[in-house]
């Protein structure tokens, strides 16, 4: 048997660090007693969640300011490793963001990626289109709205492959 080279055997023990090199940190710190739940569970069991942490994300769909607080409702996705929001990925439901004071609405405009923190506080029933629907309340700590250059940055720019490519 031909011994392993060492210079393999250095790739092979460094090849899982360079992988997960690829993946950005997630933006906000996960404490033991987060609540790993979609919104739309939420909705089925407030009682069982409410003054849990969160983090969760997804598409805003509006932004509407109040006297004391900013209320963002936004249509939840699973996030990925970093935090980001998967939109491709079936929705969990919707939920409504209550953030203190008052939010510039194109800071937060539809359509646009967030994820946040905060506390579940409640749920409120109101309509989405001519449905009933149950919105769970959030109550936020910290949020962070995606940009283009941000999305497209958490896509590793590794590929291995045969043949040619062609890069769009």
């Amino acid at each position: 048997m031909r011994p392993v080279l060492p210079w393999l055997r250095l790739l092979l023990l460094l090849s899982p660090l360079v992988i997960v090199g690829c993946a950005p940190a997630p933006i906000f710190k996960v404490s033991p007693n987060v609540a790993n739940v979609p919104p739309d569970t939420v909705a089925q069991a407030p009682e069982r969640f409410t003054g849990r942490p969160v983090i969760w994300g997804g598409q805003i769909v509006a932004v509407e300011n109040l006297p004391d607080s900013t209320e963002v409702q936004i249509l939840g996705y699973p996030l990925d490793a970093s935090q980001r929001p998967l939109p491709n990925s079936p929705a969990g439901g919707r939920f409504i963001a209550i953030m203190r004071g008052y939010v510039e609405p194109l800071s937060y405009p539809a359509g646009a990626l967030v994820t946040l923190t905060g506390h579940i506080q409640g749920m409120r029933t109101g309509t989405v289109g001519d449905a009933s629907y149950a919105f769970p309340l959030v109550r936020v700590d910290a949020a962070h709205v995606w940009t283009a250059a941000e999305l497209r940055s958490g896509k590793p720019h590794v590929s291995i492959g045969v043949g040619v490519g062609i890069i769009h």
